[in-house]
Formats: C-alpha cells, sequence, structure tokens
C-alpha cells in the first residue's frame, strides 16, 4: 500500500473518514517497531507513525547484546559493523587492561541502519508505515472520539488517526509518555561523536572496545569501532553538562584521537522510570525510552526497547479486542506486570550497581580486571546466557558483596 492509501485508511477529521486501526504505534525506534511487528504477527491491521524520515541518526553505541539479539524478529539478520571479542577497561585513563574472549561478547550497529532493518522486518509483517509523521496528542475521550473503544491519535498537522490501542514508543521526549503520566528517578546525559579513522586506526581497533570508568559519579566512557570509523561517547548524570563536555574531550584526546574530524557530533539525555511511575492509561501503552525502561547503570536501552516492544505489541492486541474499559485496564495491567517481572526486577539490580559504581568504581574495575569470575560473569551477560538479576539471585557471595559495599 502507498503512502498515500495508509494515509486515507487512518482517516481525517476534514474527510470524515472513520476507518479505525486495530492498533496505532508511535516511533519507529527498536521499541516500535518491534511493537509494531508483534501486532501485526498476530494478525491485526497496525500502523507505525514516525515523524521523522528513515533512515535517521540516533545517538547510541550501538552495542547489540545478547538479551537484544534474543527479541529480533525471526530471520532479521544484524547489519553487523564489528564483532566483540575484547574489552579494554580503564579507570579515568589509568590502570588500563585489556580482557579477551574466545567466544563473541556481542556485536556493533550503526543505529540508521539497524532501525530502517526493523521498520523493514514490520512491513513484511503486514505493518503499514507513515513517515513524516509528528503526533502532538492523543485523546480518549471527547467529540474526537466516537466511542469508548476508540482513541484518537492526533498528527500536528490536525489530521486524526483512529485505533483501537495505542502504543507510545516516541523516545525519551515522548508525547504519549506525558499522556501515561511516566515518571522518572534518573536523567543522565550522553554525548557522542562519529569519527571516520584510516585503515591503520581502524585495523587497532577492530574487536575490541573499551570501557573507561570516568571522573564524575556514574560516569563512563566508551569507543565502539563500525569498521572504517569509531563511535566514542560518555555519558553522566544530568546537570553536569560542562564537566561532561571536558571529559568527552580529555578523553578522546588522550587516546590520540582529537586530530579526526568528527562526521557528527550529538548528544542525548536518557531517562530512568521511577518504580511507580505507569506504564499505561487506558487503551494507551509506553514502551522503550517512552517509558523510561533502560538499564540505570550501563543506560543500555536497545534490548529494553526489543523486549518492551514486543510486550507492548502483543498485549495491544488484547486491549483492541477488549468490549470495555474494565477489560482494557485488565489487559493493560497484564502488561505492566509481564514489564516489572521481567525487566524491572533487572533495574532494580541495574540501580543498585550503579550506587557501588558511583561510591567504589575502583572496586568495579579490580574486579572486572583482576577476578576472573567476575569477567566470566560480564562475558555470561552480554552474551545472554544470564542477567545481572540472576547472577545476583543465584550466587549468594555475589549478592552479601553487592550489598556490603552499599552498606560502606
Amino acid at each position: 500500500m502507498s503512502s498515500d492509501d495508509a494515509r486515507g485508511n487512518g482517516g481525517t477529521a476534514e474527510s470524515g473518514d472513520t476507518t479505525v486501526w486495530d492498533v496505532v504505534v508511535v516511533g519507529a525506534g527498536p521499541a516500535g517497531a518491534s511493537a509494531a511487528h508483534a501486532a501485526a504477527a498476530a494478525g491485526r491491521r497496525v500502523l507505525l507513525l514516525e515523524k521523522a524520515e528513515l533512515p535517521r541518526y540516533k545517538t547510541c553505541g550501538g552495542g547489540i547484546i545478547g538479551p537484544s539479539r534474543d527479541a529480533l524478529p525471526p530471520g532479521f539478520e544484524l547489519p553487523l559493523r564489528d564483532r566483540v571479542h575484547a574489552v579494554t577497561f580503564s579507570l579515568n585513563g589509568r590502570l588500563t587492561r585489556t580482557r579477551r574472549s574466545r567466544q563473541m561478547l556481542f556485536g556493533l550497529i550503526n543505529r540508521p541502519e539497524f532501525d530502517a532493518g526493523l521498520v523493514e522486518a514490520a512491513k513484511r509483517a503486514g505493518v503499514e508505515v507513515r513517515t513524516g509523521a509528528a503526533v502532538s496528542r492523543v485523546e480518549q475521550h471527547g467529540p474526537a472520539v466516537p466511542d469508548r473503544r476508540t482513541v484518537a491519535v492526533v498528527l500536528n498537522s490536525g489530521e486524526m488517526v483512529l485505533a483501537r490501542a495505542v502504543v507510545g514508543a516516541d523516545g525519551s521526549a515522548s508525547r504519549i509518555g506525558a499522556h501515561v503520566g511516566v515518571k522518572l528517578d534518573q536523567v543522565d546525559l550522553g554525548l557522542e561523536t562519529e569519527i571516520p579513522v584510516p585503515p591503520s586506526v581502524a585495523e587497532d581497533w577492530a574487536g575490541r572496545i573499551l570501557i573507561d570508568w570516568g571522573p564524575l559519579p556514574g560516569s563512563y566512557g566508551w569507543v565502539f569501532p563500525k569498521g572504517d570509523s569509531l563511535t566514542v561517547g560518555v555519558i553522566s548524570a544530568r546537570g553536569e553538562g560542562e564537566a561532561t563536555k571536558r571529559y568527552l574531550e580529555d578523553f578522546t584526546a588522550r587516546l590520540g584521537l582529537a586530530g579526526f574530524e568528527p562526521s557528527i557530533s550529538s548528544g542525548h539525555l536518557t531517562r530512568c522510570r521511577a518504580d511507580d511511575s505507569p506504564l499505561s492509561r487506558g487503551r494507551v501503552l509506553v514502551c522503550g525510552d517512552a517509558a523510561g525502561l533502560l538499564e540505570p547503570w550501563t543506560r543500555e536501552g536497545i534490548s529494553y526497547a526489543l523486549r518492551s516492544g514486543r510486550l507492548a505489541g502483543e498485549w495491544a492486541v488484547q486491549i483492541a479486542e477488549a468490549q470495555d474499559a474494565v477489560d482494557a485496564r485488565r489487559q493493560a495491567l497484564n502488561y505492566a506486570f509481564a514489564v516489572k517481572a521481567g525487566l524491572g526486577v533487572e533495574m532494580a539490580v541495574g540501580r543498585r550497581m550503579l550506587t557501588l559504581f558511583e561510591r567504589r568504581p575502583g572496586v568495579l574495575h579490580a574486579a572486572l580486571t583482576a577476578f576472573p569470575p567476575a569477567w566470566h560473569a560480564f562475558t555470561r551477560i552480554t552474551r545472554g546466557t544470564t542477567t545481572l538479576a540472576e547472577l545476583v539471585r543465584t550466587h549468594p557471595l555475589a549478592g552479601r558483596a553487592l550489598s556490603s559495599v552499599e552498606r560502606a
């Protein structure tokens, strides 16, 4: 179907078209594409709205760990730019040590290619996609809504799209998240540059990343190789903008990369939800960054986006079929339970790890570089054979060590 056909099926206030989609997803990043794919795979009519034209750049390291790989649509081929077998750790530029693994730890992608591939997979599942469609708000009551089973998605143009269920996946500054009432308890600033490098430099970094525990509490930097370019970035708590900028400059200089001209320099705020933050309102769900779902310590968000997106798409189908508000609420609560029972547990342990990291970065650095069990745990987590939460739950020593440092 052409984009013009998609506009007609969506309906406009002026035309009086009353066509109602089963599910409308707002935002075509990993969370939104996954939600749309899941709903379409269940045989529902799904519209995916994206304000930008694809492909578009996204500030992101682009690391695909095991949980991300396992949550991809069936048959999806990752557009890998490199395969990581080694990690160099440093403590604010000191005590540098490299650990290696015979098995691949994780892969590296460029987000424009990755996101576009996920949208194409959603299209193959039957999803209709509209780009250049910015959403201003959603309405669940009032004259724009024909009945209590319908949600109106209002575009900036004034056009209205009707749906039985809506999934908000429109990023960390989500308009849909604002409608739901998402509450945040951690906001961080990430700064990143994409640096084209000559073959001699690219060869030195191939298959190896750098993680530097930074000078600001909870901060760290990274270098991710992507073939003929390096993704170099840092992250720290919001409110430390100038210090974060200086950290990136110092970090880049001591790596010998200051002389190369970046092709892109960008910044992005990452936001973690509060424990009591809602994940739905009426027939509207939120997932991924729009819900504040990401790992609080590493701020890893791709796996959270893919997993929560798939859950949101599956439960949006149930909400679309609900005949009244009580049933819709029941299905929304089921979605919230599924998120909290999985991702929520992982986030809780991630918050504890962030507290440890903020207080004792040297302890963490020493464990990963000099204590083999800690390195083996790191490799298992990145490959997806376990999670940090599972390690803490099943290994009493790990749980006691974490608790003892938190109390110190």
